[in-house]
């Protein structure tokens, strides 16, 4: 992220700047809807709509919490390098349209619904752990909870001025941190304290639609460039074109290295391990796209389709019940991303940080470990206190009957496909046969 970076101060408003940020802010809002097609499409039939909502509901809870309080949580002046305030941020009461975000030359409220989309769309990536089981009105008041005590404090920490992470030098250009790993070890924690879905392991739990997976992958990928090349805040020196292109070549080779260790280990090629490859390979350059090469950013692509395809298994082995693989893609992607840039940082980037393999050394591969290891231990420790206050309390869980029976007409009182009139006529009386479950089973690594 750009501030992160101190760039020569500019006077006037740039249009041309602010124009291509808001066109970038418009492609990171598309990709929490995105979000909701990759994790529906993902679920049974009975889950669908719910797995929509998870994702939907947070444009309104967070856009809400951004502008009352969190934006001035996040970016206000530093107290104690774990927390910002402005009191003329909150409500944006104080915030004239003209004026300038710090030293950039784009207006502050440009900045703002930027980061706003960041924190729109890290809770939903949490939900794709919890599917099939979570009582809507328990995860709204969780999303509520968990942005509040633990997104805005972090993004304080990595991008806000005078954060720990942020002056302990810790390159995270886009939200390696901030927004997967934090999301992967949130969803980690919630999922240790709600409990695995009915039938676990016993029951086949196949994805209902991989068109809409795909679908969903695509626009999530289409708006990622967005996420990571906007998140210099211009376009002036070049450093946003060198993040675009390694976007595009990283998930290029992540997809490559999933599919190849799928056909190794077993037998096929599936669409479903294309598209869960390009968004590990789109959560590793996160954090590193700015930093590496583009043979760099191969490198992190193909290493995190690898590792990424490799973790999806553990829950079987450990018995967690991650159910849509946030903590496989987006923990493990965001961790290697991070860590990379200690390895790989080029110094002809984002800024002269050199890693391991390019001279460097290893300092800034220690101060990426203390990013990394940072957000993910808090994240996942008060995460997991959130939910367990909550699962005491109100309750996080639908009741046995209703996660059986399918969430979505339990919660929503709807179901995602009405087959009522399908080749129905006036005179037909027996009931339509049951639609044959014909999507391909999910490969586990």
């Amino acid at each position: 992220m750009a501030p992160a970076i101190t760039l020569a101060a500019e006077t006037e408003l740039s249009a041309a700047n602010t124009g291509f940020m808001l066109i970038c802010s418009a492609l990171v809002m598309l990709m929490t809807p995105a979000l909701a097609f990759f994790y529906g499409g993902m679920v049974r039939v009975k889950s669908t709509l719910n797995m929509l909502m998870m994702s939907f509901i947070s444009l309104g809870i967070v856009t809400i919490l951004w502008v009352l309080y969190g934006f001035s949580l996040a970016f206000g002046t530093d107290s104690g390098s774990l927390i910002g305030w402005n009191s003329d941020w909150v409500g944006l009461s104080g915030v004239d349209k003209d004026e300038l975000w710090g030293t950039y030359n784009i207006p502050l409220l440009v900045f703002m619904v930027f980061q706003l989309m960041f924190a729109i769309i890290t809770p939903a990536l949490i939900s794709g752990a919890l599917a099939d089981r979570v009582k809507f009105s328990a995860w709204a008041l969780f999303i509520a909870l968990w942005a509040t005590v633990v997104y805005f404090p972090v993004a304080h920490w990595v991008w806000g001025e005078g954060g720990w992470a942020f002056d302990m030098g810790v390159i995270d250009f886009a939200g390696g941190t901030a927004v997967h790993i934090n999301a992967g070890a949130a969803a980690l924690g919630v999922i240790l304290v709600i409990g695995k879905r009915v039938g676990f392991k016993k029951d086949p739990m196949r994805p209902h639609s991989l068109p809409l997976v795909m679908l969903g992958a695509g626009l999530l990928w289409f708006g990622w460039f967005g996420f990571n090349a906007g998140s210099w805040l211009g376009n002036d020196d070049g450093v946003g074109s060198l993040m675009f292109v390694n976007t595009q070549v990283a998930t290029a080779a992540a997809i490559l290295a999933w599919l190849a260790y799928e056909k190794i280990r077993h037998g096929a090629f599936t669409t479903l391990g294309a598209a869960s490859g390009a968004v590990a390979g789109l959560v590793a350059i996160t954090p590193s796209g700015g930093a590496v090469s583009p043979v760099g950013a191969i490198a992190v692509g193909a290493v995190a389709g690898l590792l990424c395809a490799m973790a999806v298994g553990l829950k079987y082995r450990f018995g967690y019940d991650d159910s849509l693989d946030v903590v496989g893609v987006h923990l493990v992607g965001g961790v290697v991303g991070s860590l990379l840039v200690g390895l790989l940082a080029s110094g002809k980037g984002q800024s002269k940080v050199e890693g391991l393999f390019y001279g460097g050394g290893m300092e800034q591969f220690w101060k990426q470990c203390a990013g990394v290891f940072g957000v993910l231990a808090y994240s996942l420790v008060v995460s997991a206190i959130l939910a367990f206050i909550l699962d005491k309390t109100i309750g996080m869980r639908v009741s046995e009957d209703d996660e059986v029976a399918g969430i979505d007409q339990a919660e929503h009182a709807e179901t995602a496909y009405d087959f009522s009139g399908a080749g129905g006529g006036a005179a037909r009386t027996a009931a339509p046969a049951p639609v044959a479950d014909t999507a391909s089973k999910k490969v586990d690594a």
